[in-house]
């Protein structure tokens, strides 16, 4: 196996049953998941000390191995013990991304389908500080969530990535630091990068799961502290007035947990206290749990 290029931060990989620095080659050009995409991957986060559900992302991982036709060869328990060996390589004063993996390596009849027994894994654990909780802002994006009849939405696929990785780009060049994605009926889905939810009349509301977009681990955690605390909150479908009319605005997702919107099309907002209130509650809860 080829070692590291220089990765951008400190990066570990634990492949192979040992651990590698920098950016390790894996993949070749006859690699299934090079040409063929066919890889998973799910993303926790170590900070100040902790990890928090990092056991939910070990599980949906799997889950989303089986659901691409994959073989997962990791128990849980095994990727959270090897991600706290990991994370004792690193320094602790900065942020880590922790990216658990499988893809195939082979292919199955005529090459297109995945080979499920040549599964592999990896973990790969590096530095990346969180956004700031300052706030971002939206557009409407003319890209759309697919359906599960389309594509495997019930997985963390990287193969759904170019298509928010397109809503982002497009966003940003009209001036805009990300993008509200639609599903194919017009209904709000989820940010180019994150769940989504909305602040009205002292409701918190988010769009409902409909196989077009990943409930992510994070939503799922603030909609749980908000009800624990006394905080109404809905799932149901949502379009763009109600987002547009909307009190105050944030997301959630594993890279930065919480964070406000301040500005959708040519409205601003100021970051809000339902915001606030829930990020406060997700790093009391956090840091209430074990560090492993």
């Amino acid at each position: 196996m080829t070692l590291a290029t220089p990765a951008q931060t400190t990066t570990w990989t634990y492949v192979d049953g040992d651990w590698y620095e920098g950016n390790v080659a894996l993949l070749g050009p006859r690699s299934h998941a090079m040409w063929l995409g066919s890889s998973v991957f799910d993303g926790a986060r170590w900070f100040e000390g902790v990890a928090p559900d990092l056991d939910l992302h070990a599980k949906r991982l799997n889950s989303s191995a089986i659901a691409l036709g994959l073989k997962p060869t990791m128990a849980p328990e095994k990727i959270v013990g090897l991600t706290w060996e990991g994370l004792k390589r690193f320094d602790g004063k900065t942020a880590v991304y922790i990216r658990p993996m499988y893809w195939a390596e082979h292919g199955g009849y005529m090459g297109v389908p995945s080979d499920p027994a040549s599964t592999r894994f990896c973990l790969c654990l590096y530095e990346s500080p969180m956004i700031s909780p300052d706030g971002f802002s939206l557009t409407v994006s003319p890209f759309r969530r697919p359906t599960i009849e389309t594509m495997p939405t019930n997985a963390k696929a990287g193969c759904l990535y170019p298509n928010n990785g397109r809503a982002i780009l497009e966003a940003k060049l009209r001036g805009f630091d990300n993008a509200l994605v639609l599903d194919m009926l017009g209904n709000v889905a989820e940010t180019g990068s994150s769940n989504i939810f909305l602040v009205r009349d002292g409701v918190v509301l988010t769009p409902a799961p409909n196989g077009t977009f990943l409930s992510g681990i994070t939503r799922a955690r603030t909609i749980s502290l908000l009800a624990e605390h006394g905080v109404q909150t809905a799932e149901k479908t949502l379009c763009v007035r109600d987002f547009l009319e909307a009190d105050e605005i944030f997301s959630t997702g594993n890279h930065s947990k919480i964070v406000p919107v301040t500005r959708i099309e040519d409205r601003h907002l100021q970051p809000g206290p339902v915001a606030k209130r829930a990020r406060e509650l997700y790093w009391e809860w956090a840091h209430s749990t074990l560090a492993g």
